[in-house]
């Protein structure tokens, strides 16, 4: 009976000490929200505009690689690399909102936890004004915690239609100049590429 009551205590104090890490975690993690959202507002205007989106600057990294081409026998290789590259930083982009979508949530929620067990220990002990302030807490971190994941969930949304659209043109584009540059008939691809627009 004695070893169970010292592992509730044990258990009891992890999670008493991991109270300030979460706390911590979930301004940060408001934060980077914040931030993010700036970004995203940033290039979601750019792209109103059609200035500096990705593929504008995957188009400039492909002229320039084509430009500076010696071996024309390896270029469509060394243009499915680049192709390859950008898109992997394309899913990279994708993979910081979703970070967000996953751990504002669970943070969120031992936010709570971790108060209520406080708070009921400070119920058991008298302790009324420690146990409210304890709920306060464990009441506003589920919220700040579920609030970053809904607004990272909307704006990555818009991301992944963005990431989609790009990563379609990118492979066109790809292929539209490598067989200019390597002398090939294009009006056939374009004419599918238009018919696949409309």
């Amino acid at each position: 009976m004695n070893l169970l009551a010292g592992l509730e205590t044990f258990l009891y104090l992890i999670s008493s000490v991991l109270l300030f890490p979460v706390v911590a975690g979930l301004v940060l993690l408001v934060a980077w929200v914040a931030i993010y959202f700036g970004g995203f507002l940033r290039e979601w205007l750019e792209r109103r505009q059609g200035t500096s989106t990705p593929l504008e600057r995957f188009i400039k990294q492909l002229t320039a690689a084509l430009e500076s081409a010696s071996d024309k026998l390896n270029l469509d290789i060394a243009m499915e690399r680049l192709l390859q590259t950008a898109e992997l930083a394309q899913v990279k982009s994708l993979d910081k909102i979703r970070f967000v979508i996953r751990v504002g949530p669970a943070l969120g929620l031992m936010g709570t936890l971790i108060p209520m067990g406080i708070s009921l220990s400070s119920l058991a002990q008298g302790d009324m004004p420690k146990m409210a302030g304890s709920m306060v807490t464990a009441f506003t971190t589920v919220v700040v915690g579920l609030a970053s994941s809904v607004v990272a969930y909307l704006m990555s949304l818009v991301k992944e239609k963005w990431v989609r659209a790009d990563l379609r043109e990118m492979e066109y584009q790809t292929e539209l100049m490598l067989r200019t540059h390597l002398g090939v008939p294009t009006q056939p691809a374009e004419e599918e590429h238009d018919h696949a627009l409309s």
